[in-house]
């Protein structure tokens, strides 16, 4: 593994561990996957904040939407396999469909541009206010046609893809759960995820939770209702470590996948452009892709009740990452585009030097913490309460000269409002260890004395 990648996965949990205690989310998990194989796993918090029983990177999600790209990839496998083809109308395939459903293809389906309405008549089972629907309640959804002409634009549809799921079963002549679980799951050498619930109640299972509005405090959200026949939209229960390495394996250059890398091509290319989004981001074949800095990623993300989740890889540098939080308000976009911002940050500047290892820690004023991140050369003053810790990150070189105790270093680029052309110096007892850290004129030191000095000051009890 590149050593900036190591120093970049040694800062990462600290950066998430402060944005838990922040958010005061109940539970986050995160993993990073380097060439398809696993590099790194963490969990945060709780799997249920109620009981207080601990998250592990074990612990299954609710992963919703990730739902979409195995039902893609076990349709891709199927036209492989010469047993369907992507211009197939589903009327071929699914009989008893109004005729403008009927001629919508499969490629239509799987880009979200059949123009299928998104989640039917009355969507209470993303409100748990009735179960998901079986495959005759699917079709009754689908008997009034199509809500807008097909290819008019992206339009995503749940039940469109649990009408992928109904194509799969026919052509198969298996479940959709039974034939994905073994053609694609396992083919993929996944061993904790699975295409629905219910699950082996031994397994260690992350239940969802609400936000803290409209009752003023967090409850536990069961999460275990199966999704029935809209488990090609949303069913998956998986782990972060999973769908790590098996995003990983539909980049086009992976060593290993299920599938060959014509279909891996056209699961990701960018087929349409969500036009009417503040962020651009584009829809393939069960996959969403986007940019962010000079990294063009694909991936998905998800969101059950009580779930937010997300997995991107980034092709160009081999990279997966995946961020599952269970809140309703969990913040697994946020922190996933800041774990990519940690990454590009280490990716440009470099692994630690010997001159600037010394410099790490976390440094406390009134203003909240500062991160002191080496990388080669110099020291970056992240800041791990933004969602991107790295932005607009001053520049510490250190000097080549050190006073017994003391190391001091010239701030050699920051932002017009900071401390830009000033110096920097870290200061330690006979023991070595920091005393106090100076950036310019702002005096920083640890978290206790921090607390002690603000308690004292103002008369906190």
């Amino acid at each position: 593994m590149d050593r900036w990648l190591t120093a970049a996965l040694d800062y990462l949990p600290t950066w998430i561990d402060h944005q838990m205690r922040l958010s005061e989310q109940p539970g986050c998990t995160l993993a990073v996957a380097a060439k398809g194989k696993l590099v790194f796993e963490a969990a945060f918090g709780h799997a249920d904040a109620i009981q207080q029983r601990p998250l592990t990177p074990q612990h299954r999600f609710r992963v919703a939407s990730h739902s979409k790209t195995f039902a893609a990839a076990a349709v891709l496998k199927l036209r492989e396999q010469g047993r369907l083809q992507l211009d197939d109308a589903v009327g071929r395939h699914v009989k008893g469909l109004h005729p403008s459903v009927a001629k919508t293809t499969l490629t239509q389906l799987l880009s979200h541009t059949a123009g299928l309405v998104r989640d039917g008549v009355d969507a209470g089972q993303w409100q748990d206010r009735r179960p998901f629907l079986n495959a005759k309640e699917l079709l009754a959804d689908l008997a009034g046609g199509t809500t807008i002409e097909p290819n008019e634009r992206f339009k995503y549809s749940n039940h469109g893809y649990g009408l992928l799921g109904l194509v799969i079963e026919a052509v198969t002549g298996e479940g959709f759960a039974d034939w994905t679980a073994r053609e694609i799951v396992a083919a993929s050498g996944l061993e904790h995820t699975t295409p629905d619930m219910p699950a082996d109640a031994k397994l260690p299972f992350a239940h969802g939770h609400t936000s803290k509005l409209p009752l003023g405090r967090r409850v536990v959200i069961p999460a275990t209702n199966p999704t029935n026949a809209l488990a090609a939209a949303t069913g998956f229960v998986s782990t972060a470590s999973d769908l790590a390495r098996f995003f990983s394996s539909l980049a086009p250059g992976a060593r290993r996948s299920v599938l060959k890398p014509e279909s891996r091509r056209e699961m990701v290319r960018r087929q349409w452009k969500d036009a009417y989004g503040t962020i651009e981001r584009w829809y393939g074949l069960g996959t969403i892709s986007g940019k962010l800095g000079e990294w063009e990623w694909f991936g998905h993300s998800g969101g059950f009740q009580g779930t937010i989740t997300r997995t991107c890889c980034v092709p160009e540098r081999d990279l997966t990452v995946s961020v599952l939080t269970n809140a309703a308000d969990g913040l697994a976009h946020v922190w996933l585009d800041g774990a990519l911002h940690i990454l590009q940050a280490f990716a440009k500047h470099g692994a630690p030097s010997p001159r600037t290892a010394g410099w790490a820690g976390r440094y406390w004023s009134l203003w909240g913490a500062f991160d002191f991140v080496p990388v080669d050369g110099k020291i970056l003053v992240a800041s791990p309460s933004l969602p991107n810790p790295m932005q607009d990150a001053s520049q510490i070189v250190p000097d080549a000269r050190r006073r017994q105790g003391t190391e001091s270093g010239q701030i050699t680029l920051a932002g017009g409002f900071a401390n830009h052309g000033e110096t920097a110096r870290i200061e330690r007892d006979a023991r070595g260890r920091v005393t106090q850290v100076w950036l310019g004129g702002t005096r920083l030191v640890s978290e206790a004395k921090a607390a002690k000095e603000l308690a004292a000051r103002y008369a906190v009890g």
